[in-house]
């Protein structure tokens, strides 16, 4: 069975990416990334989603981006609610400098040592919130980068990062998702959560989780948790 390094954040997102690899008959090692963020209660998250999926390994590497600060994400300011993202043109102060760069590089490293050659990642680049570092062309420099950048590469060994949820509605990522049968009441997405972890329900990624819930005529656990 070949293997994949899958990374996982805890997102709706990252969980779908990862179960389609499994699907598709990877052996999954999840690479999960303490990066500062402030929204910490996604590694729980993460480490449960990594057992639903019973990968073979889930390893976690803390990378403190708030010493380079330029995030609301790794900061204490205040998130913006209740933007209109369906309009939106603006890259959000959201936006984490070079964050995908980073993880997938720490994600090419580790499929080095592991002998693998695919990469999964949660990226999305049509329901998402204007991140520069989730477009295909980005993905494409990414692969073009570690034929060069890595033993195996200049070796003759091709490296694939696979973003299967790249051009899907966030709607058609959720079905997909319960297709396979996956339990989203495992996962986080919110940007700005309370300090006992529920969402907010206002953030750019609530608004897009619940605008994908409702298109996809389904049920969002997490929110349904949070009125009950």
């Amino acid at each position: 069975m070949a293997r994949a390094v899958v990374l996982l954040s805890g997102g709706l997102d990252s969980y779908t990416a990862a179960a389609i690899a499994k699907a598709d008959g990877f052996a999954l090692y999840a690479l999960t990334i303490a990066y500062g963020q402030r929204h910490a209660r996604e590694l729980d998250a993460a480490r449960a989603v990594a057992r639903a999926l019973a990968v073979e390994r889930h390893i976690e590497i803390g990378v403190d981006l708030r010493a380079i600060g330029g995030s609301l994400l790794t900061s204490d300011a205040r998130v913006p609610r209740d933007r209109d993202v369906a309009t939106a043109t603006d890259i959000p102060p959201t936006y984490v400098p070079a964050r995908n760069t980073v993880f997938l590089a720490l994600a090419l490293g580790w499929a080095e040592v592991l002998d693998a050659r695919d990469i999964f990642i949660g990226a999305n680049a049509l329901d998402y919130s204007g991140y520069p570092d989730c477009r295909p062309a980005f993905i494409r420099a990414f692969e073009s980068l570690a034929a060069v950048a890595t033993k195996a590469g200049v070796e003759g060994a091709r490296f694939r990062v696979h973003a299967p949820l790249l051009e899907m509605r966030k709607a058609d990522i959720i079905r997909r998702g319960l297709a396979l049968h996956l339990d989203y009441g495992l996962t986080h997405s919110c940007y700005d959560p309370s300090p006992s972890g529920a969402p907010c329900g206002r953030c750019d990624s609530c608004q897009l989780r619940a605008k994908g819930f409702a298109e996809a005529g389904a049920r969002d656990p997490v929110l349904s948790a949070r009125e009950a």
